[in-house]
C-alpha cells in the first residue's frame, strides 16, 4: 500500500538491549517467529525474509534491568501481510500458552505482549485504508475489544505454524517521551512527519503518506520523565528510511535549524529526539 516504501518515510529497523542474549534469541525465534540472520557473542540480527534485518538485539556489558518511569520504548510493532497471518499467530500463542493483550483500533487489529525483559511488542494487521475515517487531517483510532471469534475464522489451526511470514515489516514504533511540545516540533519540523491523531494532551501519532501512524509518542511515564541509563534494557535506536539522499539532506538541515544535533557515525547520520531516543537516518 506504499506506507512502508518510497515515497513514504518509515521505520525500517529497531535495535533493543536485553539482559540475556540467548534467552532473548529463544523467545524471538520460538515465540515471535523470527529467523536468525547474524550473531556475535553479544548481538544478533533477526529477519523474516532471510535477507534484511528488521530487529536486532544486544546484550551490553554490565547491563541492568529495564528502568521504569523513563523515556524510551513503549513498543515496536510488527505489521503482518495478511489477516490470516494474525489469526495463525493467535493459534500459535494459544498452543505455547503465551499471554497477550489485544485491541481493535479501527484502522488495525492488534496483539500485544512483552519480551522476557519487558520490551513491548505489538503484532498487527492493517484494515484496508479505504475504511479509515479521516476528518480534518486526523484519522479516527480507538481502543475497542478485538473480535477474536471473527478473526480466527480467517486462520488455519490445522496447519503447522511457520513463523513470521516473509512480508512482515516494522510497521511503527511507539515511544515514551518526556513532553510533547518540543517533541512535536522535532518530529514534524525536523524529521518531516505530520500529526495524524492526538489523544488529549498525553499522546500524538505521526506519519507520512497518510498512514495511520509510523510513530506514536506519549507521556504516560510522566511529564519530565528522565532518559534511562545507557546500560538499561530497552531501546538502543531505531532507523528511519527516507526516499532518497535529497530528502535526508533536507531533514538534516531542518534538524539543525531547530537546534537539534546531527552527527555522522560510520557513514550514518544520527540524531536524538528531545527525550534522548536515538534515531538513524538512512536512505
Amino acid at each position: 500500500m506504499g506506507f512502508h516504501n518510497k515515497p513514504s518515510t518509515f521505520v525500517g529497523h529497531v535495535k533493543i538491549k536485553v539482559e540475556d542474549l540467548e534467552r532473548s534469541l529463544h523467545f524471538y525465534q520460538e515465540v515471535i517467529g523470527f529467523k536468525l540472520l547474524e550473531q556475535t557473542k553479544t548481538t544478533a540480527k533477526l529477519t523474516t525474509d532471510g535477507e534484511a534485518s528488521v530487529l536486532s538485539i544486544e546484550q551490553p556489558e554490565e547491563v541492568v534491568p529495564k528502568e521504569g518511569r523513563t523515556t524510551g520504548l513503549y513498543h515496536f510493532a510488527l505489521l503482518l501481510p495478511e489477516r490470516s497471518d494474525l489469526a495463525n499467530i493467535v493459534f500459535h500463542f494459544i498452543e505455547k500458552g503465551v499471554r497477550i493483550g489485544s485491541s481493535d483500533h479501527l484502522v488495525s487489529e492488534a496483539l500485544y505482549l512483552s519480551d522476557p525483559d519487558g520490551n513491548g511488542i505489538e503484532i498487527y494487521i492493517d484494515r484496508d485504508p479505504s475504511v479509515w475515517n479521516w476528518n480534518k487531517g486526523e484519522v479516527a483510532m480507538t481502543v475497542d475489544p478485538l473480535n477474536f471469534e471473527d478473526l480466527l475464522t480467517s486462520g488455519n489451526q490445522e496447519e503447522p505454524w511457520k513463523g513470521l511470514p516473509a512480508g512482515t515489516v516494522m510497521g511503527h514504533i511507539h515511544l515514551h517521551v518526556s513532553e510533547l511540545e518540543k517533541t512535536e516540533e522535532f518530529y514534524t519540523k525536523g524529521l518531516g512527519f505530520e500529526v495524524v491523531s492526538r489523544f488529549g494532551a498525553q499522546a500524538l501519532f505521526i506519519s507520512t503518506g497518510k498512514y495511520h501512524h509510523h510513530i506514536g509518542l506519549n507521556t504516560w511515564n510522566g511529564v519530565g520523565a528522565p532518559s534511562p541509563s545507557d546500560r538499561s534494557v530497552g531501546l538502543d535506536f531505531f532507523t528511519l528510511i527516507y526516499p532518497d539522499e535529497e530528502a535526508r539532506d533536507k531533514v538534516t538541515d531542518d534538524l539543525i535549524k531547530i537546534g537539534a544535533t546531527v552527527t555522522e557515525e560510520k557513514g550514518i547520520f544520527v540524531t536524538s529526539d528531545p527525550s534522548g531516543n536515538r534515531i538513524y537516518l538512512k536512505v
